[in-house]
């Protein structure tokens, strides 16, 4: 029996792309909504789910951060995927006769300079696989849309240009989240814990909170700060540590932050992708 992973979009999404990427053996799962996708999994109808978390052009994923925590769901691993534009016509288009662009709003912002380029208007789309899907039932040959070589594929559509996007290092990071977690050994190498937090409201608290952190010697790679419940009084943290946290610096660590925190909540621990441990490697890329 095949095994699906669940993502939010269209057939020919990004999200879908990065499913097959990472999961080749796997039949992909659309979901109209990350809620969707999310109970997909935990009804059974997909082993994972894969939610996108940030991009390196556009940054955070906002619904994640309040979607993650009361998914019920855990982490288990990152999967780093190239956003590779295309612009996508009906057979027989050419680039001279594009009148129309359509996609996704941060799509087309990704795209300018293509767009200039043609002369062309820009329209805004639900998402780029959907505008790829919308172009191909218009079987106009003024009218593209910027989508994946997937979504191409998956609705017969040519492309008249790869790799449009203006910035080359366009790459969006995920999530992939499971009913269980599936904690690897302490003393793997190479490994990220993720959690949130809420720190309690007395002065310099998330100063103390994070000294243990250096104290310690644990590498914090990742905290964003965002409101819950409406509240501008009420702030969680989402926090991303390399480590396990049974290792001895990392469990000091937690425990000082437990002090001087109201809530940490673990959501996953899992190996860091190739991808991020290939750019540690080679440091920060030139401009």
């Amino acid at each position: 029996m095949t095994t699906r992973i669940a993502f939010q979009g269209a057939p020919g999404a990004y999200s879908d792309l990065a499913c097959r990427t990472a999961y080749p053996g796997m039949a992909t799962l659309p979901c109209q909504t990350f809620e969707a996708a999310i109970e997909a999994v935990k009804t059974g109808e997909a082993e994972f789910a894969m939610l996108p978390t940030e991009n390196s052009l556009a940054g955070r994923v906002p619904d994640m951060h309040a979607l993650l925590p009361e998914s019920g769901l855990s982490i288990i691993a990152e999967h780093f995927q190239r956003v590779e534009h295309c612009l996508l016509a009906p057979r027989g288009a050419s680039l001279a006769g594009i009148r129309q662009v359509h996609s996704h709003a941060v799509a087309l912002g990704q795209v300018r300079a293509l767009i200039r380029e043609l002369g062309a208007q820009a329209v805004v789309e639900a998402d780029t696989a959907g505008s790829a899907e919308l172009v191909a039932r218009w079987n106009d040959p003024t009218r593209a849309a910027i989508a994946s070589s997937l979504a191409a594929e998956i609705y017969g559509l040519d492309i008249l240009r790869r790799n449009v996007e203006d910035a080359a290092h366009n790459t969006t990071r995920f999530y992939v989240m499971a009913r269980t977690p599936r904690l690897p050994p302490p003393d793997q190498a190479d490994l990220i814990t993720c959690f949130v937090f809420r720190v309690r409201n007395v002065p310099a608290a998330l100063y103390k909170a994070l000294g243990g952190f250096a104290t310690n010697s644990v590498n914090m790679t990742r905290l964003e700060s965002y409101m819950v419940g409406g509240q501008f009084a009420a702030t969680q943290f989402l926090s991303e540590i390399d480590g396990h946290p049974e290792q001895r610096h990392v469990r000091l660590a937690l425990e000082e932050l437990d002090f001087f925190s109201r809530e940490i909540r673990i959501l996953g621990v899992y190996p860091a992708a190739p991808f991020r441990l290939q750019q540690r490697a080679t440091g920060p890329a030139a401009d």
